[in-house]
């Protein structure tokens, strides 16, 4: 287990087309090249000895661990590693020039800058790609000793160092040791390009220095369109970067992840591929997007949508499928990497996703929310698209799905799903007649009344007193935690009071949320799962609305202890506290910043009384004491 760093212990780089992890102990050991949902270079995360990785990092000279400290240049994508020992201290920065053009590149750089700041300090560096998630050999051809090509399947990867570190071969992989002393540094510079493309230019400090310039301008000058002005200004800002990174820059389609295949549960099969674009989790990040001002991503994203909405050629046949990849490509096969260990065993490694085939009908109303912001949806061709598909819906509503989560045990009729489509009528519906545009609009109402009753009478527990997962069950589920977000009902209407309490006893444990009980729900799959981060940053924004605002603070302060030493976050967090699930997720960011805007809101209000009835602040309350002669450690 030691062959694998924890899920935390990583920072992220990139430059807007691709992304790659660099764990805590210098080594990148998960980049795809030349875009996000493309073949590994390096994925020895999920296979320490055949997936591949990049190390450089200072070393004891006894052989004995240094002390490592990571963080990010403050409000930029720029990654230090900082090594400290009794020789010294030194440091490696890794950054990647960003690649903002609108079309896409076969040529990506990541620069590792390594220098010593104090003492005299000894360097390990060693590059061993292994293309195609570590299926296909690759030859290396030395040019000199600062510049070697490792040739993969119609991919090179160049590697360029400075004066100051000679490249040896070791096999067809490339090494080098050298000494830094106070003052002294050296560059390596991987950039991949097309088979047989021409090799970058011979890096230097000074070149280097500049670029290291120009990628800080860069991210300042981006970040200077955040309006938030909030209490938890350092932490929305790298969320907010964060989501920057995780989009696509030449379609605007945000990824849901930059990884594929690290576990919800360590050794269990819940490893799923998170390098596309969900049209959910995308949709419900454009108007976080525009309240933090970054208007060109929401629009950028819409315009992708629009073009979805408009193709209307989906693997499934249905108008829109739940994800895509980020050029827009519905096919996503999915296939098992069987030759690959997994992080720390979890198997199987799964590449594609076959989710993309299934129907959740909830993505019509995510679909049309994000679309129908400010009344812009592409002018008449836009509309006469969204019209369609709201046309098709009225007749397909009324049937079971696969549901938000995806769940593999078959079809029902989904309360959450129910809610969204309710949503979509009612989005279309306001534009409709906001703008006067031509539409079915007397079916649509019908339509959308339909949903409303069909939820209040068949997806509401009167026993529990509770919205629940599904129509045939009493099972909670925290999707509905956005039940008041999307304006169904008040956050301060009774129904909603007493599902959120339920939800209360049922699903969270201490401020962390389940999203449902996958013991009294089966969902077709073995093992377990952690908390769910996206919805206990929902549970936090969901507590704000309701005015119980010391509970929510104190469940989001709590939250944050959760963040890595970075600021990043994945999907899940475990029963030990450790982070689980591909790495880092935008939603889990994406509702981080939703919910310290409604804190802030709901705390700026004027005459607000916090925490209005409902549960009781959990700090003591609900605590016991031990017997005085329990004995100790038992």
């Amino acid at each position: 287990m030691d062959r694998y760093p924890p899920i935390a212990e990583h920072g992220m780089v990139g430059d807007l087309q691709t992304a790659a992890l660099v764990s805590s102990g210098g080594t990148v050991d998960w980049w795809c090249a030349p875009r996000f949902d493309s073949p590994s270079v390096f994925a020895s995360l999920l296979d320490s000895e055949r997936g591949g990785h990049c190390h450089l990092a200072a070393e004891h000279p006894d052989g004995d661990g240094m002390t490592v400290r990571q963080l990010y240049l403050s409000d930029t994508a720029i990654l230090i590693t900082r090594f400290m020992g009794p020789g010294g201290v030194g440091e490696v920065a890794d950054f990647m020039p960003p690649v903002a053009a609108p079309t896409p590149t076969d040529r990506h750089t990541l620069i590792r800058v390594a220098r010593v700041v104090r003492g005299s300090l000894p360097f390990a560096f060693a590059c061993r790609p292994r293309f195609d998630y570590g299926r296909a050999p690759h030859t290396l051809e030395l040019a000199d000793a600062h510049a070697a090509v490792l040739h993969g399947p119609g991919t090179d990867l160049h590697v360029q160092s400075s004066t100051g570190i000679r490249l040896h071969p070791d096999g067809d992989d490339v090494t080098a040791r050298f000494t830094l002393s106070a003052g002294q540094a050296v560059v390596v510079v991987l950039t991949t390009s097309d088979a047989g493309g021409p090799p970058p230019p011979a890096p230097s400090l000074a070149a280097v220095a500049e670029d290291v310039e120009k990628c800080r301008d860069f991210w300042l000058s981006w970040l200077r369109a955040c309006t938030y002005r909030g209490r938890w200004q350092e932490m929305v800002n790298r969320s907010a970067i964060t989501l920057k990174l995780l989009t696509y820059a030449p379609s605007g389609a945000p990824v849901a992840a930059a990884t594929m295949g690290l576990p919800e549960q360590v050794g269990g099969e819940r490893n799923w591929d998170y390098r596309y674009t969900w049209i959910r989790d995308a949709s419900l990040s454009v108007g976080a997007l525009i309240d933090l001002g970054f208007e060109a991503e929401a629009f950028a994203f819409r315009r992708w949508l629009r073009e979805r909405v408009e193709a209307g050629k989906t693997a499934s046949g249905d108008p829109l499928q739940i994800m895509y990849r980020v050029d827009g490509d519905p096919h996503l096969t999915e296939e098992n990497l069987d030759h690959l260990e997994g992080y720390r065993g979890s198997r199987p490694v799964r590449n594609g996703n076959a989710a993309a085939d299934q129907l959740q009908l909830d993505i019509y109303g995510e679909a049309s929310d994000a679309l129908a912001v400010g009344g812009d949806i592409g002018a008449i061709r836009g509309w006469r698209a969204l019209a369609g598909v709201l046309d098709w819906l009225t007749d397909h509503w009324d049937r079971p799905d696969e549901g938000i989560w995806e769940t593999r045990g078959g079809r029902q009729n989904f309360t959450y799903s129910r809610l969204m489509t309710w949503v979509a009528f009612d989005r279309g519906i306001r534009v409709a007649t906001a703008f006067s545009r031509p539409a079915d609009v007397a079916r649509w109402t019908a339509a959308r009344d339909a949903v409303f009753e069909q939820i209040v009478e068949q997806g509401f527990d009167p026993k529990r007193k509770a919205f629940v997962q599904h129509f045939d069950t009493d099972v909670l589920d925290a999707s509905l935690l956005l039940m008041p977000r999307v304006g169904f009902l008040s956050a301060r209407d009774p129904d909603w009071i007493s599902t959120l309490d339920a939800m209360d006893e049922e699903l969270v444990s201490d401020s962390l949320v389940y999203r449902y009980n996958p013991a009294a729900s089966p969902d077709g799959l073995r093992g377990s799962e952690g908390t769910f981060n996206l919805c206990s940053f929902l549970y936090v924004e969901a507590l704000a609305r309701t005015g119980r605002i010391h509970q929510a603070r104190h469940a989001f302060d709590k939250m944050l202890t959760y963040a890595n030493h970075v600021g990043l976050f994945a999907e899940e967090i475990g029963p030990s506290g450790e982070q689980l699930g591909n790495f880092p997720q935008a939603f889990t960011h994406l509702s981080l910043i939703t919910a310290a805007m409604a804190l802030d809101e709901e705390m700026g209000r004027e005459g607000t009384v916090p925490d209005t009835g409902g549960t009781r602040h959990p700090l003591i309350h609900g605590l016991t004491v031990p017997p005085e002669d329990a004995e100790e450690g038992s």
